[in-house]
Parts: structure tokens; sequence; C-alpha cells
């Protein structure tokens, strides 16, 4: 009876005059709720195909990024294992998250999302981040249950806007493997020389902290005279004060703190 009432009513409204108000206010609706499921279906049968895509991005990107790594690829090719583990680590306890999938974690909505982030205060924000994701996706080198290589995105901002890099660091997770610039919008010939190879190829054996654990990697003006310093960026200070801010922060206890002194423990 309802299905014959239904047929009724269609047969009302079709029957009404174009220029109804009443006709067209139903046929709109009609035609959003149409619409509304067409793209409910669409974005259900996609989305397998989207996150392989955005998996194969990332993949993608941090070949790339590797390739960028001075000797990295060196270092890949002797170790016994199979490839990088990708993992999401929470920052605040060293651990990793378990139940936060590396292939769909958006770090951009972890930082904006109050409940999943942490606001920095002047004295801790020395990288000017603002606001901390309490979640970042990190990479792993292992052989057999050893760490090998643990590689660490980094940011901060400089002088023409937000810097990202890739710190890698050796198994004694003091020892900088590489770093490798990806991201940043500074001065052309000025603070975009922070992305020249011969640049970057200055950090391999640099280390952070001395024995005491005080973080004393930095960049200084003119050249570097310790394995603490590496060779500034001739007329851009406030890039080179940038990069020399985002290691301090990220190997801080802010930043990956935690981490580092969970894999020296064997805990990650």
């Amino acid at each position: 009876m309802a299905e014959l009432n239904l047929i009724a009513l269609w047969r009302r409204l079709l029957a009404l005059p174009n220029e109804s108000r009443t006709k067209t206010l139903a046929v709109a609706f009609l035609v959003t709720l149409a619409c509304a499921a067409l793209v409910s279906a669409t974005t259900v049968v996609l989305r397998p195909f989207q996150d392989a895509n955005r998996a194969a991005e990332r993949q993608a990107r941090l070949e790339a990024m590797l390739d960028e790594l001075p000797g990295m690829q060196d270092i890949l090719a002797g170790s016994g294992a199979d490839g990088l583990d990708t993992v999401i680590v929470n920052l605040t306890s060293g651990t990793v998250a378990e139940d936060i999938d590396p292939d769909t974690f958006d770090r951009t909505a972890f930082a904006a999302d109050p409940e999943t982030s942490t606001v920095l205060g002047p004295e801790e924000d020395v990288a000017g981040l603002g606001r901390r994701s309490d979640y970042q996706r990190i990479y792993i080198l292992r052989e057999g249950d050893a760490v090998r290589l643990v590689l660490l995105p980094v940011s901060a901002t400089g002088y023409g806007g937000r810097i990202e890099a890739l710190l890698a660091l050796q198994d004694d997770f003091n020892t900088v493997a590489g770093l490798s610039i990806t991201e940043h919008s500074e001065t052309p010939g000025l603070g975009a020389r922070i992305t020249e190879r011969s640049w970057q190829a200055l950090w391999p054996g640099k280390e952070i902290a001395d024995e005491t654990g005080e973080i004393r990697l930095q960049v200084v003006r003119g050249s570097a005279s310790s394995v603490f310093e590496v060779d500034g960026v001739t007329g851009a200070t406030r890039t080179s004060t940038a990069v020399s801010n985002m290691i301090a922060f990220w190997m801080g206890p802010m930043g990956y703190g935690p981490l580092i002194e969970a894999l020296k423990a064997g805990r990650v």
C-alpha cells in the first residue's frame, strides 16, 4: 500500500506545471539526493585504489629522498635488510603507535587537531613551528632485531617559509648518516644552497650530542672546526640558523628525544 501511495505521489508531482515551486524544489531535492548517493558509492569503490596510489606516491618520495642523501644507497646496499620499515611513533612517549596505519597517516591533519597535537610555547618552539603533531612517520632499517639506520623527518621555519628535511642517524643514534632538504622556500643562490649536494655531503659523520647529552650540532658561520659543526651557507645566516634550530628542536625532548632514548634501550 505504501508503494502505491508513493507511485501516486510521484505521478501527482510530475503532473504539476514545470513552473510550480513545489515541483522545482522536489526535483532539486531528488537530484541532490541522487548525486550524494553517487558520490558516496564512488568514494567507497575508489578508496582502495586511492590508498594504493597514496602508498606508491609516498614510496616514490621516499626513494627520491634517499637518492638525495649522500652515501645512503651504499649503506642500504651493504645492509642485510630487505628495506625500510615505515612506522608511526608517539613523540611524547617515544613508542610505536601500533593503532595508526602508516599508509593513511596525515601529519598535517594530526597537527591541526588539538587532541593529537601540542601547542609549543616560546621557549620550546626554537624551530618556529607553532604547533607540533604528537605523531610522526619515521623509517627504520633493521638487520634482524637490530636497528641499523633510522630516518627522521624534521622541519623548521626558515627565512622564506617552512624547511622540510630528512635526517638519517646511524645505529648509535647520535652520528649523522645523512641530511636531505626535501622542501623549502629559501632565496635562490643564497639560502637555497642548502639543497646542494656538496653542502649536504658535509653532514655524514657529524655528531648530534656530546658525552653529557647536550645537543651541540649546529651550522656555524664560516668553516666547521669540530665534529659538532657544519659549514655555514655564505650570505644566508637566517637559513643556517633555521637549520641549527631544526636540529636542536627535533633532537630534543619535544622532538625525537624520547624515541632516541627508546632506540638506545632497544625498546623500538
